[in-house]
């Protein structure tokens, strides 16, 4: 029995924001039917290789992009273009508490799954509409990409090596961010609609807006400019103010070295048998430093090679000067510490294999969010829903389906 085990959400959503948003909901034990198009689903299913590997180890239908996404769902193919279908759809939302979905604006009404639409039947709905624009605006009308939408909002010009070293320019983050964090955001909106709802018995629209999250995300950053009417810059992973607070290539691989103060500083150089460093005039304090990076980040560069990324990460721990490795994914799922923490779990998937998956990061004491089921296959619930939800008896689901609606 998770905290959300009594709600019902209708998953209208495809890719990544809202399967996101509704992954949060169903880890916590919330019931998600993810409504999927007949033969085909969610376009995340070919966003591949790689792919699921079943029993025998070969691949399955499933790439690995959607099992990011879609843990603890139960699918359910539907044809929404159809009025059968929306008659389905409809009668599925007056059951629901909460209806996702990341349609283009306006493209739901003329299949009558709109908020007012089935608002009409529900009242107390919670609606959350994901798009790259929202629903208002001169943008509002276009598709919104996460790519796109990282340039647009900013980020990337605040992301990247600086312009005058090489490789410098503009840079996206290496995963969706702003699809992820507008899962996060519509997730935290959702939440708070249902607290009012379940105050006052009133439901709500929520429009959730890739670019509008974009934006609020570069937090510090925004401030530092409205404050200062300068736009930042890119720094790559160097710190605009502080020296050295950045990543070194060691012997073997890269660490990040984030020097606070003075005293670190001694004791990193110190570790790499240059102490006279610090008692360099041009060096000796952080002003000074940063003033003189250029010439002093090419000496600790070819200090920091001279040992291993393990030795190095040894030596500044027991010195106490704030470093960590930069380590690949394999290194990543090896770290005692992830491994303590549970982040992997693996799920029996109906191929015969398993989803190696991540799990959800929350850890509660009384509700923790629980991974229970693996990503479901493309309609792998269809028949069960619509007994279980909409009493359908088998001649009612075999004309859906001899008529293509399911």
């Amino acid at each position: 029995m998770g905290a959300l085990s009594h709600l019902r959400i209708l998953d209208l959503s495809r890719v990544l924001a809202g399967p996101w948003c509704t992954q949060n909901l169903a880890d916590f034990g919330a019931d998600v039917i993810k409504i999927e198009r007949p033969g085909s689903g969610d376009d995340t299913r070919r966003w591949g290789p790689p792919y699921l590997r079943d029993g025998a180890g070969n691949d399955t239908a499933e790439a690995a992009y959607y099992l990011a996404a879609n843990r603890n769902k139960r699918s359910l193919t539907i044809d929404i273009a159809s009025p059968a279908g929306q008659a389905v759809v409809r009668e599925l939302a007056a059951q629901s508490d909460v209806v996702v979905e990341n349609y283009k604006v306006g493209q739901l009404r003329k299949y009558g799954l709109d908020y007012d639409s089935l608002k009409a039947i529900k009242p107390d709905l919670v609606y959350c509409s994901i798009t790259g624009f929202g629903q208002t605006g001169p943008y509002a009308p276009r598709a919104g990409y996460d790519f796109i939408v990282q340039g647009m909002g900013g980020f990337m010009s605040i992301t990247g090596e600086r312009d005058t070293l090489p490789g410098g320019g503009p840079q996206k983050a290496g995963v969706a961010i702003a699809d992820l964090m507008t899962g996060m955001y519509a997730t935290v909106a959702i939440l708070a609609a249902l607290a009012h709802r379940d105050r006052t018995g009133e439901g709500q629209y929520i429009d959730m807006a890739l670019l509008d999250v974009q934006v609020a995300m570069l937090a510090n950053m925004n401030t530092n400019f409205l404050a200062s009417e300068r736009a930042p810059v890119r720094w790559g992973n160097a710190h605009p103010n502080i020296v050295p607070y950045q990543t070194f290539e060691t012997s073997d691989g890269w660490i990040i070295v984030a020097v606070g103060n003075d005293g670190q500083f001694r004791k990193f150089v110190e570790a790499g048998q240059r102490p006279e460093l610090a008692d360099d005039p041009r060096f000796a304090t952080n002003p000074e430093r940063v003033r003189r990076r250029d010439v002093l980040v090419p000496i600790l560069a070819d200090m920091v090679r001279q040992k291993s990324k393990a030795q190095w990460i040894d030596q500044l721990e027991a010195a106490g000067v704030p470093c960590g490795p930069i380590n690949t994914l394999p290194e990543v799922f090896d770290n005692p510490q992830v491994q303590a923490r549970g982040l992997r779990v693996d799920l029996p998937h109906p191929s015969g294999g398993q989803a190696r998956l991540v799990n959800n990061p929350i850890k509660m004491s009384a509700t923790p969010p629980q991974a229970e089921s693996a990503p479901p296959t493309l309609g792998q619930h269809t028949e069960a829903i619509l007994r279980e939800r909409l009493a359908y008896d088998d001649a009612r689901i075999a004309a859906l389906r001899a008529a293509g609606i399911i």
